[in-house]
């Protein structure tokens, strides 16, 4: 769940902005000061809380949190392995940021990579123990600062409102 809400926080990105835009209304339609209110304060609150718990990984000596969302996602994957345009899907990096992520996470012996095709083209990226035990560290300290900075703002009904509006903006 923790996860979920910052997916849906993160998920104001290009291609969601874009989808957004894609909708019926006429292009010169304004929005109301409300639906400003809420952008404002969803920009805003994303911003404040992202660079809380990046803080609190830095504090920790942990690497940022694109790192545990690659990792995290390759953990749950069957086989602990997934190609790279499914890891671009499900973390909403874009491709050249992954690109260079993988990269860091390969010399840092966290994941691998295997080949995928015959012709040896396409590849699989294949977590290590070293990327689950470092997941795993990653996360005590990300709980404990979603509790804090979300969860101790927040009770379970708010959290489950907040993320049902979120969900409606992402898809």
């Amino acid at each position: 769940m923790y996860l979920h809400l910052y997916r849906l926080a993160c998920s104001v990105k290009e291609d969601v902005i874009a989808s957004m835009s894609n909708c019926s209304d006429p292009p010169d339609k304004q929005p109301s000061d409300a639906v400003t209110r809420a952008w404002i304060g969803l920009m805003r609150a994303q911003r404040l809380v992202l660079a809380a718990i990046e803080r609190e990984l830095k504090h920790a000596d942990l690497p940022p949190l694109a790192w545990y969302d690659v990792l995290l996602e390759l953990a749950r994957a069957q086989g602990g392995r997934l190609r790279p345009f499914e890891i671009e899907e499900r973390t909403l990096l874009a491709q050249y940021n992954l690109s260079r992520l993988l990269d860091r996470l390969q010399r840092e012996d966290l994941i691998r990579r295997e080949s995928f095709d015959a012709d040896g083209r396409g590849c699989w990226v294949v977590i290590t123990e070293a990327g689950r035990d470092l997941q795993a560290r990653i996360w005590a300290v990300y709980a404990r600062a979603i509790a804090t900075h979300v969860g101790a703002r927040l009770d379970d009904e708010r959290a489950s409102t907040l993320a049902e509006l979120l969900a409606r903006l992402g898809r």
